[in-house]
This record gives C-alpha cells, sequence and structure tokens, in this order.
C-alpha cells in the first residue's frame, strides 16, 4: 500500500485552470481541479509540467499555498525574467487551460495541527508560499497552537496575500504576523535586510523551543538560520527550504 501511494505521488495527473488572479505585480495564484487528487499537506509542492506542440516540454517545482481541500490545488508562482515556464503561468494560462501536476511531494517541510509546540515561520519574497499554507491550515483547525510569522519582502507592491495577512493579523487568536520591508517601506518603518534585532523582536523566543520553518531564496535561507541558532535555537527545531535560479 505504501508503494502504491508512493507510485501515486509521482504519476503525471491532469489539471485544470478554474480561475487565475493577481497576487502582486509579477505574482499570480492559480487555482487548479486536479483528477485524483490524493491530498496534501501544508509545506508540500508539486512538480508541474508544460508540453508545447512539438513534444518538448519544461518541468518546474512550485509550493502549494492553500490548505488541503478535495482535488483543489492552488499555486502562487513569481515571474522569472527569461524563464520558460513562469511567464507562461503569470501571463499567458487562463481559466480553462490544461496542464500536468505530479505529487504531493515532500514529507519533512510540513506542519499539521493540532502539533504540540510553538510554530515560527521565517519567508523571504515568494518563499511565503509554503508558510501560507500552514497559516491557512491552522486557522481552519481553528487551533489555537502559537504561530509567528515574519515576512521578508522587497516592497508593499511586492507582498503576497495582503489583504488575508492583514485579517489573519487583526482575527482574534490569529497567527502574528511582522513584515520586514528590504527596499521600500511605508512611511514612518525602517526598510532594511533582516538581522539579528529584528529577529529577536518579533519572533518566538528560542526558550519556548518552537519549531522553526525557513523558506525562500537560498542566500536568504542560511541567512535567517544562522541568525536563528545565533539566538539559541536548536539547528535540529529549523527546518528549511530554499531555492534557487532554475530557468523560471
Amino acid at each position: 500500500m505504501a508503494g502504491a501511494a508512493v507510485l501515486g505521488r509521482l504519476t503525471w495527473r491532469p489539471a485544470i485552470a478554474r480561475h487565475v488572479r493577481d497576487e502582486s505585480a509579477t505574482a499570480r495564484t492559480i487555482a487548479l481541479e486536479v483528477d485524483g487528487w490524493p491530498g496534501h499537506l501544508a509545506g508540500q509542492h508539486v512538480d508541474v509540467r508544460l508540453t508545447a506542440p512539438d513534444g518538448y516540454t519544461a518541468v518546474r517545482a512550485y509550493s502549494i499555498a492553500n490548505a488541503p481541500e478535495n482535488e483543489a490545488v492552488e499555486l502562487t508562482v513569481a515571474r522569472v525574467p527569461g524563464g520558460e515556464v513562469s511567464p507562461y503561468l503569470t501571463g499567458e494560462l487562463a481559466a480553462g487551460d490544461e496542464l500536468e501536476v505530479r505529487g504531493p511531494l515532500g514529507g519533512w517541510f510540513v506542519w499539521e495541527p493540532p502539533g504540540d509546540r510553538p510554530v515560527q515561520l521565517v519567508a523571504g519574497g515568494v518563499g511565503l508560499v509554503p508558510l501560507m499554507s500552514m497559516v491557512r491550515v491552522r486557522a481552519r483547525a481553528g487551533s489555537d497552537v502559537p504561530m509567528r510569522l515574519l515576512y521578508s519582502v522587497r516592497e508593499p507592491a511586492a507582498v503576497l496575500y495582503d489583504d488575508e495577512l492583514a485579517a489573519e493579523r487583526a482575527r482574534p487568536g490569529g497567527a502574528a504576523v511582522h513584515r520586514q520591508y528590504t527596499r521600500g517601506a511605508p512611511p514612518g518603518e525602517r526598510a532594511g535586510r533582516l538581522d539579528r534585532t529584528v529577529l529577536e523582536a518579533v519572533t518566538i523566543p528560542a526558550s519556548e523551543r518552537p519549531t522553526c520553518y525557513v523558506c525562500g531564496p537560498t542566500g536568504f535561507v542560511e541567512a535567517a538560520s544562522a541568525l536563528l541558532v545565533a539566538v539559541g535555537h536548536r539547528p535540529e527545531d529549523i527546518r528549511a527550504e530554499r531555492f534557487g535560479p532554475t530557468g523560471g
């Protein structure tokens, strides 16, 4: 049975784009209906395959953004200039179009309620996507496990899920959300890279032994993970998911 389940995740499945919505000027969320989707956990990802009329194929991995539900899979994709796949997904794909997905993939960088430890999320840019799935599944489950999100992003125009994050922060019992702008901040806020001072001020203290999930570009993940260790978090309590240039 276990072998069959793994084989199923490695099978390419047809998927139909039910709707798309822009999250920012360069990122779009695509809601897919996947035939025979087995369900997923918050933090997992899928492979997406596009096939050209001449038979050429391109495959890219994308994190799943939504909480698990039926056969729905939502991907938030950032456009990579000069890329092969992301420009199509963020600019040309329309409702009703078809593609193929394989997954869900990944079993270590996941979180499920109820959970028995606090959860600290640290996101850099589009690395927010799998962590947003964790925020959403916590809210859907009505979990009271402490959860904080530190979201490092270039500028207000680049923020993903802006309204939803604001609502989550304002919701009684919602996850605590802090944005760290690295290039351009709103009036009255300081722009700058994530550093130890910021991290210590807004994250769950190491003394509370949270499980930390860090996701973003490789350089960001390495720096954020090192900062977490520097302020007392145990390396075994830090789960990291990183991405680098793949051709988009």
